[in-house]
């Protein structure tokens, strides 16, 4: 199996797919490995795979381990691209997975903060900036970094790879108004993104104290390296644990710009050029009500 994921894995690689999502696929492939060398005693190989090991595997997933309709859906679809990938290549001569329909389930909107996490999220990291500056003076500036790093995604929408990229020549800054160009976004899509008076405000504290860098989110001792994913998510996790905000990602930044920005009117075209979307049907996931949507609904349900 280790060789066919890694044919497969270059293949992935070839069609420019973002990390995650390779890895996501093979994953979701290796559980597929588990269940078919248990389920039938013999080691896989593509062309092993039947039709009825796929109705099984989806079955198993369901009935055994009573997986969410997305996720059942989305091993079903790595199984199915690993399967094309193979009928394309003429390693098969069918795709068992063709006929194999996929789980309905509700949509869910993806995760956001509600206006009182965003009200808690800001005042956490005021109250964090006063208590460096009050206390901890050696730590104002990664403070500082810290505080402008989170404004600028919620206020942005960036990508986390896109923002931990950023050049200092990728920012136009002035009193009035900016703009960030992402040169690299997922499928090496080049955007622009305006820049409101928050995004402008939380730069502007920043570049008053950073240290020089060609990078814009850099290590603030050392070399002034660019900033890694794993700082970004540690970073975002001590303010969400300070803010009493059960989950805080760069992603949930992200949904919580294009959701504020729907909320406000905004139409869809627009949210999807500013978030960098080929498609409208990616947008359309914030127009869906969310799981706290839904909970606060019922919340305001009046018992007569």
């Amino acid at each position: 199996m280790n060789t066919l994921l890694n044919k497969f894995k270059k293949h992935l690689d070839d069609q420019d797919l973002s990390p995650l999502t390779i890895k996501g696929y093979l994953s979701d492939l290796q559980h597929f490995d588990c269940w078919f060398e248990q389920t039938n005693g013999e080691a896989l190989t593509v062309q092993r795979i039947t039709p009825t090991d796929v109705k099984e595997y989806k079955h198993f997933l369901l009935g055994v381990e009573r997986r969410k309709a997305g996720t059942v859906n989305r091993r079903l679809a790595a199984l199915a691209a690993l399967c094309k990938w193979a009928r394309l290549t003429k390693q098969i001569t069918s795709d068992p997975t063709e006929n194999i329909k996929g789980v309905a389930g509700v949509a869910r909107g993806p995760k956001w903060l509600d206006k009182h996490e965003q009200h808690r999220l800001i005042r956490a990291i005021e109250n964090d900036l006063e208590l460096a500056k009050k206390n901890y003076p050696k730590r104002c500036v990664t403070r500082r970094r810290d505080a402008s790093m989170v404004l600028f995604l919620l206020h942005t929408g960036l990508r986390l790879s896109e923002a931990i990229n950023l050049q200092m020549s990728d920012i136009q800054l002035s009193e009035r108004k900016g703009s960030v160009a992402v040169q690299n976004g997922k499928g090496n899509k080049q955007r622009s993104v305006p820049l409101n008076s928050d995004a402008r405000k939380a730069l502007q504290e920043w570049n008053e104290v950073r240290p020089p860098s060609d990078h814009l989110w850099m290590t603030v001792e050392g070399e002034h390296e660019s900033l890694s994913g794993r700082t970004v998510q540690r970073i975002l996790q001590r303010y969400a644990k300070t803010a009493d905000v059960k989950e805080l990602t760069p992603h949930i930044c992200r949904h919580t710009f294009a959701k504020n920005l729907v909320d406000n009117g905004v139409g869809l075209e627009k949210v999807a050029a500013l978030l960098g979307h080929s498609s409208l049907n990616t947008t359309r996931i914030y127009i869906v009500p969310s799981e706290r949507d839904l909970e606060l609904a019922v919340e305001h349900l009046i018992t007569q």
